[in-house]
């Protein structure tokens, strides 16, 4: 069991740059491959980034690719998601998520991710 917390969100300009940080619980915590979702309004969940367990592999969406990084420190037990160069599009709450499942790749599916953090809301202006 871990739990997940996010912070980080807030109001930002297009253009400007924000970190989101995901604090989880417990022990295991390098046990799980991480990912971060969002949700925008109107729309359903989709994928954002993953991290494996070590953070040695990492996995972005396309729409994010080149702006976002996906970042771990094991010893703080959290995640890292660095957004750069946000655009309008980019609002939404972005969740975190961990993968329990030790699977050999990076999973991509919002149903192989076995907790989940409440959220934090990305609002980014124009």
């Amino acid at each position: 069991q871990v739990q997940l917390v996010e912070s980080g969100g807030g109001l930002v300009q297009a253009g400007d740059s924000l970190r989101l940080s995901c604090a989880a619980s417990g022990r295991t915590f390098s046990s799980y491959a991480m990912g971060w979702f969002r949700q925008a309004p109107g729309k359903e969940r989709e994928f954002v980034a993953a991290i494996s367990r070590s953070g040695g592999r990492i996995y972005y969406a396309d729409s994010v690719k080149g702006r976002f990084t996906i970042s771990r420190d094991n010893a703080k037990n959290t995640v890292y998601l660095q957004m750069n160069s946000l655009k309008p599009e980019d609002m939404a709450v972005y969740y975190c998520a961990a993968d329990s499942s030790r699977r050999i790749g990076l999973s991509t599916r919002r149903y192989e991710y076995e907790y989940w953090g409440q959220g934090t809301q990305v609002i980014v202006s124009s």
